[in-house]
């Protein structure tokens, strides 16, 4: 059984938490009970009953026929509660506010999570609009601009095979190495229709941790990007960085969250 610390993982626990992140990976794919008892590899009887006691808790819904499953209510509340306390983010979103409104350009703000990167926080552009927020949404890190900029902060790539969501997406390790490279010594990332056909993104880390935990990007529509704008971005987008990285120093007092 694995350890963490010394203390030994209670396995009961480490089940649940495998579930529920089952269940909020296949996002609008419900799952049946066949299915989760054969990826978390534990017989169907023990899977039917936890089940069963997230649904009465709220942690996990069911249909009216009782055989399809998805994620509750509960991890909403969970997760909007993580967003409402984090001093980072709270620091962060005027000046992603401002930045959008300066640009007319969605932006964003991620944390590294293993191989994925989290939205925290998004600024929808007033030029072009999306049906689906992204925050709380996670992309791997070797897609977007803002898992680029995190990743060349690193010493080590994402292991395994990488997903390939465009033709322009780096899925092999040397490829991707080259490209961070290009990010350490240009100081930002850029995404040129890697992650989504027809969107360009552009990364900048932000350094309130070593290595750098948090990141922003500005997401620009291939046929709004001239040259002109691109360095636009790029001044207001380092301006952002500035002013997120100061405005993000702990109170006396508050938790250091990791």
């Amino acid at each position: 059984m694995p350890e963490t610390g010394g203390v030994r993982e209670v396995k009961s626990a480490g089940r649940t938490v495998e579930l529920l992140e089952v269940l909020a990976a296949r996002g609008d794919r419900p799952a049946r009970l066949r299915e989760l008892a054969e990826e978390l590899g534990v017989p169907r009887s023990s899977m039917y009953a936890l089940l069963q006691t997230l649904i009465d808790r709220g942690w996990v819904r069911t249909d009216a026929t009782g055989s399809l499953y998805g994620i509750g209510i509960r991890a909403l509340l969970t997760g909007t509660s993580y967003l409402d306390t984090d001093p980072r983010v709270r620091a962060a979103r005027p000046h992603l506010d401002e930045a959008s409104t300066a640009l007319g350009e969605t932006v964003h703000l991620g944390r590294i999570d293993r191989d994925d990167v989290v939205y925290l926080a998004t600024r929808e552009s007033h030029e072009y609009v999306r049906t689906i927020s992204r925050v709380g949404r996670r992309l791997p890190a070797h897609v977007g601009a803002l898992g680029k900029a995190l990743l060349a902060e690193r010493d080590t790539l994402p292991q395994g095979d990488l997903e390939r969501f465009t033709p322009n997406t780096h899925v092999d390790g040397a490829s991707l190495a080259a490209d961070l490279e290009q990010v350490r010594e240009r100081g930002y990332s850029i995404d040129r229709e890697e992650g989504v056909t027809g969107i360009v993104g552009f990364g900048f880390v932000l350094r309130y941790e070593v290595p750098a935990v948090d990141a922003i990007s500005c997401s620009v529509p291939v046929a709004r990007l001239t040259e002109a704008h691109e360095k636009e971005i790029v001044t207001v987008m380092r301006e952002a960085r500035a002013r997120i990285e100061a405005a993000a120093v702990p109170l006396p007092g508050a938790p250091d969250w990791r």
